[in-house]
C-alpha cells in the first residue's frame, strides 16, 4: 500500500509499458486476494486512485484501459466505496470514462457496465447516475437531448445488439450487463420516466422475445433475467408503463406467469401492473395471491425465500402495489362469486392493517415506534387501497352477532381513519381509507369471520412488538354502555334489579 503514491505518479505522467505496469500493479492491490485494501485505497483520504484509474479508461492503449476496469469493478464491490466513487469529488470522472468506453465499442464495455451496475445498489447514487450528460463546454443538457448521455449510450448499445446474440461474446456480454445496471436504475420512478421516453422498453421485450431458452433454464444474472427485472420495475411506474404495453410487454410476460418459481413471480407482479385482466391469472388467481401475499410477507420480516429470492430484492411498495392492482382486477369481476375472496385470506388482509398501522405508529411522536420494518407512505397506501378493494369479501356476513366483530370494526375504522389524517398520507390514500373505515364501521351489528380473525391476527402481532393496545380504540371507550348501548341485543331480564 505504501507503493500506491509513486503508482499513482507514474501513471498521471507516464505512458505506454510504464504506466500500465502502474496500473496492473494498483489492480493486482484490490483484486482477490487483496480485499482488505479496497476501502482504504478509496475510502482513507490517504490516497487519489480514482482519478488516476478513471484517466486510464480513455487512454487508446488496451492493456491500461484493461487493467482499469478490472480495478475499478473491485473497488466498487465494497458498500463504502460505492458512494464516494457514485457521488464522490471523483465521480463525474470516473462514470465519464466508464461511459466513454461503452460509447466507442470498446471490448471492455461489459466491464464497465459490470462496475456501474456495482455502482447502482447504492440506492442514493442511482437518480444522479442516470443524470449524467456531459458537454464539451460544461453547459447542463438533459439526458434526453444529448447522446453522450448515459441514458443514450445505454439505449445505443441495446439497440445495436443482434437479434439473437452469441452467449459469451463482448458484444452480448455488454447487454446483458446493461439490463443489469438498467434493472437498478428503473427502480427510481424519475428514472423510469426517462427509460419511458427511449427504445430501452422495446428492447428488453424483445429479449424476451427472442430467446430460446424457456423460463425454468433462466439462471440468475442472465440476460433474460435481467429483461423480466427490467420490465417489472418499469411497469410498475406510470411514466413507463405505457412504453411497455406499446412494446406488446403483456402478451410476452403472460405466459411466464404459469412458472412457480422467481420468473414466475415477476411476471405476475409484471402483468399485475400493466392491467391484466383477473382471468389472464393462472389457477383462478390462487397462484397469484399466494406467491405476492408471501412475498410481503417476507419483506416485512426481513428474509428472501429459499432458491429463489434474498431479502431486500424487493420492495415491500412493489410487493403492496402488485397486491394492490391484483385486488382491483378480482373487484372488476362481475358476479356474486366474486374473486377477491381468493386474496381476502385473514393472513392478507391482517398484514395490510400492520403495514398501514406501523406507519401510523411511526408517525405518532408520542409512541415508541415498536415494529422492526417501519413501512413508506407508497406502501401504506397501496394496502389500504387494497383493502378497499376487498371490502365486499373481508365483510362478508355470518351467523349471528359477536362482540369481538363489533370491536374489530371498530378498531380497525378507528386506525384507518387516523392513517387517512395523517400529514404525509396521498389524496389516494385518503379516499381509499377513509372509504374502508366508513363500511367497516357500518358492517357493526353482524359477525364478519373474515374481518375478526384478521383483527385477531394483527392484534396477536401488536401485542408480540410491545406495540401500545389502546391506540386505536374508539375516543368513546369510556362511555358506560346501558341496554339501549351496543348491547342491546342482550335482553335484561332483571337480574341486576
Amino acid at each position: 500500500m505504501e507503493d500506491i503514491p509513486e503508482l499513482i505518479e507514474i501513471m498521471t505522467t507516464e505512458k505506454g509499458e510504464k504506466a500500465a505496469a502502474a496500473t496492473k500493479r494498483i489492480y493486482e492491490l484490490c483484486d482477490v486476494g487483496h480485499k482488505q485494501n479496497r476501502v482504504p485505497m478509496v475510502c482513507s483520504g490517504k490516497y487519489d486512485v480514482l482519478g488516476p484509474l478513471a484517466q486510464c479508461l480513455t487512454q487508446d492503449s488496451g492493456d491500461g484501459r484493461h487493467l482499469a476496469c478490472l480495478a475499478l469493478n473491485n473497488l466498487s464491490i465494497p458498500t463504502e466505496n460505492k458512494r464516494v466513487m457514485a457521488l464522490g469529488p471523483s465521480s463525474a470522472a470516473v462514470i465519464g470514462g466508464l461511459c466513454k468506453v461503452i460509447a466507442e465499442d470498446k471490448q471492455e464495455s461489459y466491464l464497465c457496465c459490470i462496475c456501474l451496475m456495482n455502482l447502482s445498489f447504492l440506492e442514493a447514487s442511482i437518480t444522479s447516475m442516470l443524470q449524467h450528460s456531459p458537454s464539451a463546454d460544461g453547459s447542463e443538457i438533459p439526458p434526453l437531448e444529448n447522446p453522450s448521455s448515459l441514458l443514450r449510450i445505454l439505449e445505443k448499445l441495446l439497440n445495436n445488439a443482434p437479434a439473437v446474440s452469441k452467449t459469451g461474446s463482448g458484444k452480448s456480454e455488454g447487454v446483458r450487463w446493461a439490463c443489469g445496471l438498467i434493472k437498478n436504475l428503473a427502480k427510481s420512478e424519475e428514472n423510469a420516466a426517462l427509460f419511458g421516453k427511449t427504445d430501452i422498453p422495446k428492447c428488453v421485450v424483445n429479449n424476451i422475445k427472442n430467446t430460446a431458452a424457456p423460463p425454468s433454464r433462466w439462471t440468475s444474472n442472465s440476460l433474460e433475467d435481467f429483461s423480466l427485472f427490467v420490465i417489472l420495475n418499469l411497469a410498475q411506474w406510470a411514466g413507463s408503463r405505457g412504453a411497455l404495453i406499446d412494446a406488446g410487454a403483456t402478451s410476452v410476460v403472460k405466459p411466464i406467469m404459469a412458472e412457480g418459481d422467481l420468473q414466475g413471480l415477476k411476471a405476475t407482479m409484471a402483468c399485475a401492473f400493466l392491467g391484466a385482466s383477473w382471468s389472464d391469472f393462472p389457477d383462478g388467481g390462487t397462484t397469484a395471491a399466494k406467491s405476492i401475499s408471501e412475498l410481503m410477507t417476507n419483506i416485512v420480516e426481513k428474509k428472501g425465500k429459499d432458491g429463489q429470492y434474498a431479502y431486500g430484492v424487493f420492495k415491500l411498495y412493489t410487493a403492496t402495489k402488485a397486491f394492490r392492482d391484483l385486488s382491483n382486477a378480482a373487484s372488476l369481476v362481475d358476479g356474486e362469486d366474486s374473486p377477491t375472496k381468493v386474496l381476502a385470506v385473514p393472513s392478507a388482509v391482517a398484514l395490510c392493517f400492520q403495514i398501514i398501522s406501523d406507519l401510523v405508529l411511526a408517525a405518532n411522536d408520542e409512541q415508541n415506534g415498536g415494529s422492526k420494518y417501519v413501512p413508506d407512505n407508497k406502501s401504506a397506501e397501496y394496502s389500504a387501497s387494497a383493502i378497499a378493494y376487498l371490502l365486499p369479501a373481508i365483510l362478508q356476513a355470518g351467523e349471528g352477532r359477536s362482540i369481538q366483530g363489533d370491536k374489530a370494526c371498530s378498531e380497525i375504522a378507528t386506525m384507518l381513519e387516523q392513517y387517512a389524517n395523517l400529514a404525509g398520507t396521498s389524496a389516494d390514500g385518503n379516499v381509499a381509507a377513509m372509504k374502508a373505515a366508513g363500511e367497516i364501521k357500518a358492517a357493526a351489528g353482524v359477525s364478519r369471520p373474515i374481518l375478526e380473525v384478521s383483527h385477531e391476527s394483527w392484534t396477536a402481532y401488536r401485542k408480540r412488538e410491545g406495540q401500545p393496545m389502546d391506540m386505536f380504540l374508539a375516543s368513546e371507550k369510556g362511555v358506560e354502555v346501558d341496554e339501549s348501548g351496543a348491547f342491546d341485543f342482550l335482553k335484561c331480564c332483571g337480574i341486576f334489579g
